[in-house]
């Protein structure tokens, strides 16, 4: 059951890498279009609005979504504290749950009758059965760590997140860009074939 909810859980991650990588692209091919589309008998372009990578990789690393803001990408902000409140959720119910669960087993095992009524439910039902609190202690204490985990994963996604959308921000999509399929000669392998030619501007 344990190892079925990872697979769930990173399933889910790594559709929200997806979704936020795709979802960016778009954003950035329909900001570059909309700037190059307009007026032909404009002498020139106005240019692209600088954005730094290093400047949103700092802001998301100290205060997550601070690089979204910056990059002006604000619908990400719900995806990023979800994650990041989704995990710190599931962090102190686990630890509250660990605590609770340690507890009840020292109780259970202490050969003492008189500390069972300090035993909280569900653990009270099975103090008979200190094994079982015991296995639901431990699979609880590596929940924390898991939870731990995610959010540390989560927030370094934040940042990379960030970065990368930084980068895309001047990612020329203009109509001077193609990729051509060139027949060739290869003078270093000394063979004839196809090669793909990227060609940049006029």
């Amino acid at each position: 059951m344990l190892v079925c909810k990872k697979k769930i859980f990173l399933l889910f991650i790594y559709c929200c890498i997806g979704f936020i990588s795709s979802a960016q692209v778009n954003d950035t091919l329909k900001e570059r279009k909309n700037q190059l589309s307009g007026d032909t008998a404009k002498p020139a372009l106005k240019p692209v609005e600088a954005y730094s990578p290093r400047k949103a990789i700092i802001r998301s690393a100290i205060i997550p979504g601070w690089g979204q803001i910056y990059n002006k990408k604000y619908w990400k902000l719900p995806l990023v504290y979800g994650a990041l409140g989704t995990s710190a959720y599931l962090f102190f119910r686990n630890l509250k749950q660990y605590k609770e669960a340690k507890e009840a087993y020292i109780l259970a095992t202490d050969n003492n009758p008189n500390n069972d009524d300090q035993i909280q439910q569900p653990y009270f039902t099975v103090k008979d059965q200190p094994e079982r609190i015991r296995t639901f202690r431990n699979q609880v204490r590596q929940n924390v760590d898991y939870s731990v985990l995610f959010f540390i994963i989560f927030w370094g996604l934040n940042v990379a997140d960030a970065a990368v959308d930084a980068h895309l921000k001047t990612f020329d999509v203009s109509d001077d860009l193609s990729l051509h399929i060139k027949p060739g000669f290869s003078p270093m392998a000394r063979t004839s074939g196809i090669s793909l030619v990227l060609a940049i501007g006029k």
